[in-house]
């Protein structure tokens, strides 16, 4: 089987989970035998390109005519069997899809983002879940509020964009959700059910688990979606040094408010921005690690690679994080708020858990409120322990390689026959 990969990679100055698992794909694809084609752009190609490539940047996101060039002749020489589409901003653009179907190569692509309605892809803005742009022909609201790179001539091409790729994207022939809720929003948009395949991310197996380290790992774009600002301000409601080291990696906006928190706490560690073996060994070092986002995020990779290293996850209950953890969104939050003890115990009857906290299977989920989040870490700490092996037996059940990638195969076989 010959496949063409389509990615525009991000910046690798801007920590990117699904840069990681295009790679990884590329890499577990190969090794089953299938004849991988990759065809990769990079938004660090930018700076460096002639006057006359960045004069058509601003089309690029609507038609990208080299990039259509390229793959025409890619497909031409090759005859692959299926196009996979992971990101195509801004350089490939959603076109590739048209130009794949022009030459007779059916398209699936993976769904890591909200972004065939939302113009910066999170449904966030302003520190704040917004939907304002479903359901519209056209996303007024996102120029008005400058979303796509705090622009409104970029946001106003975006929202172009979008309204001009409806047609395109109802046309890709699968769909891979990463979750239910991905297939949700993707049923919303208008694509039949039988045109949509929910299966996760993985990430390669990184062997048996070292024992448990200490304390905490945050580790995610220090940007406000990615809740490091909520975390922070959960941390501080307890002593110095009751929790162990909380420990966080990343870079983004919002480094120099971790840089000021790692000054004024001694168990505050910044550790910058890591490299695969670095994030291994931090991961190592902890005992729980956390997704503290306040947005709907899809599937973080980082909760995929603490589970394959026996850690249990502490995370808001939005988007991918509690299906990752294996756990219900939590009730509602009663009594005097989402800290207060309920009478009730646990579901194992060890010990009381505070309201909104809610135990899964790898882990816990809570609202995303400070409150919720500081009653519990302490929760997490103690219970980590208890829930290591079952955090490596929910990765080799559900995100291993071998299980995954079988299920990726069947999507391409699948799709090749019709």
């Amino acid at each position: 089987m010959r496949i063409v990969v389509a990615h525009n990679r991000y910046r690798e100055a801007q920590p990117s989970g699904e840069n990681t698992i295009v790679d990884s794909e590329i890499a577990q694809l190969t090794a089953a035998g299938v004849e991988v084609l990759p065809f990769i752009r990079s938004s660090d190609e930018i700076p460096s390109m002639s006057k006359t490539a960045k004069a058509l940047l601003p089309i690029s996101p609507i038609w990208a005519p080299r990039a259509q060039e390229d793959l025409s002749r890619l497909l031409t020489a090759h005859r692959p069997d299926v196009l996979h589409l992971h990101n195509p901003y801004p350089l490939l653009s959603p076109w590739v899809v048209r130009t794949a179907h022009r030459h007779g190569v059916p398209v699936v692509q993976t769904v890591h983002n909200y972004r065939q309605v939302c113009s910066s892809g999170i449904y966030f803005r302003d520190g704040i879940i917004c939907q304002d742009c479903k359901g519209r022909a056209l996303g007024v609201p996102a120029i008005v509020h400058r979303c796509y790179r705090n622009s409104a001539a970029q946001s106003a091409l975006m929202a172009a964009t979008l309204a001009v790729h409806r047609g395109t994207w109802r046309s890709v022939d699968r769909f891979i959700a990463l979750t239910s809720a991905i297939a949700d929003h993707l049923h919303d948009y208008g694509i039949p059910a039988d045109r949509i395949v929910v299966k996760p991310n993985s990430v390669p197996d990184p062997g048996r688990p070292a024992p448990l380290g200490d304390g905490f790992l945050f580790l995610a774009r220090l940007t406000p979606e990615k809740g490091v600002g909520l975390l922070l301000e959960a941390w501080r409601r307890h002593p110095v040094g009751a929790l162990g080291p909380l420990r966080i990696a990343g870079d983004g906006e919002l480094r120099p408010m971790v840089e000021a928190a790692a000054a004024e706490r001694p168990d505050v560690v910044y550790l910058g921005q890591l490299d695969r073996a670095g994030v291994r060994a931090a991961i190592e070092s902890s005992a729980v690690v956390l997704a503290a986002s306040t947005w709907h995020d899809v599937l973080p990779t980082v909760i995929i690679e603490a589970l394959a290293s026996g850690r249990p996850v502490l995370g808001t209950a939005l988007g991918g994080i509690p299906y990752l953890v294996g756990a219900d969104a939590p009730r509602e939050p009663a009594g005097t708020g989402p800290a207060a003890v309920a009478s009730a115990v646990a579901g194992d009857g060890a010990a009381p858990m505070p309201v909104g906290v809610v135990a899964g299977e790898a882990g816990w989920v809570v609202p995303p409120d400070p409150a919720a989040m500081a009653a519990a870490l302490p929760v997490a700490r103690a219970g980590a322990p208890a829930l290591a092996a079952a955090a490596r037996a929910r990765y080799e059940r559900t995100f291993h390689p071998d299980v995954v990638i079988k299920q990726h195969l069947d999507i391409y076989a699948d799709l090749a026959r019709r």
